[in-house]
């Protein structure tokens, strides 16, 4: 599998031009939020962990944990992580994720057996769950998303996890439902991190209704297959989108194994008090 997988990749290698793995406001010209220091910075980041199963077609649990403890995030948004069908079990030992990074679970409500919601698992380090809410996504397929508000280094912040769906058009929508139902009412900033299963950017993206609030939606690094990533389908976007100083892969020999995906993290700096409301 891996000899036929890498005779694909060389032939798209010499089809396409080596693309960016990362993205900074101060490359592109752009500022962070002006003046004041930020209240808090923090890093956050995404990962579709394939279901634990890796290039090489093994069920291996133990490496996604290993993954996530060499990002080292304050906050992470997880996807596939949960059984797709049946009871729909969590499939990482949360006990021992938590021994090892330091992270937990955002509880969810649920009448199956896994993690998360629809396969979307929110986990934090160091902080506090204040709200929580479940969405059911429009589209063909069975697509969900988790609102978290969180408190983190004494900064409230809200982060939407989400797994959208394959179908331009079912994309489009499920990008205007999470925009109607992440608006905040306290000013806090807001996190929407996740595969969002969309590489193009401009108008012709289905992504392209976050604009202008959400972004920066040109930090669209390329994370799928993890072999030789070429399609930016993992994003981390904010509201206001000059809280994102830098948006990284995370490319290592493990990471590379462990899932078909590489993780996509940012650094964050988060306003103070007095720049909350907007």
């Amino acid at each position: 599998m891996l000899e036929f997988e890498g005779r694909g990749l060389r032939r798209i290698r010499a089809l396409r031009p080596p693309q960016m793995s990362s993205w900074t406001r101060e490359a592109v010209g752009q500022q962070a939020l002006a003046s004041a220091p930020p209240a808090a910075e923090l890093r956050v980041a995404s990962y579709n962990i394939h279901k634990a199963v890796g290039r090489d077609r093994r069920f291996d649990p133990d490496r996604i944990i290993e993954v996530l403890r060499q990002i080292d995030a304050d906050v992470v948004a997880l996807q596939e992580a949960d059984q797709r069908f049946g009871e729909r079990s969590g499939l990482l030992d949360l006990a021992r994720l938590e021994r090892r990074t330091g992270l937990k679970p955002v509880p969810v409500q649920s009448a199956w057996q896994g993690h998360g919601w629809h396969g979307n698992v929110v986990l934090f380090r160091d902080g506090a769950v204040t709200a929580t809410r479940q969405l059911v996504l429009p589209g063909v397929e069975p697509r969900g998303a988790l609102i978290v508000d969180l408190t983190i280094s004494r900064a409230p912040i809200r982060v939407v996890a989400a797994h959208l769906g394959l179908l331009r058009h079912s994309r489009s929508r499920q990008v205007e439902t999470l925009i109607a139902a992440s608006r905040p009412t306290d000013g806090r900033p807001i996190f929407l991190m996740g595969d969002l299963n969309e590489w193009r950017i401009g108008k012709k993206s289905s992504l392209h209704g976050l604009a202008p609030k959400f972004g920066p939606l040109q930090a669209a690094i390329p994370s799928f297959p993890s072999r030789f990533p070429i399609w930016a389908l993992d994003r981390i976007v904010a509201y206001p989108a000059e809280t994102i100083t830098q948006v990284e892969l995370h490319d290592t020999a493990l990471s590379r194994l462990a899932s078909d995906h590489l993780p996509i993290k940012a650094v964050v700096h988060l306003p103070g008090e007095d720049r909350q409301a907007h």
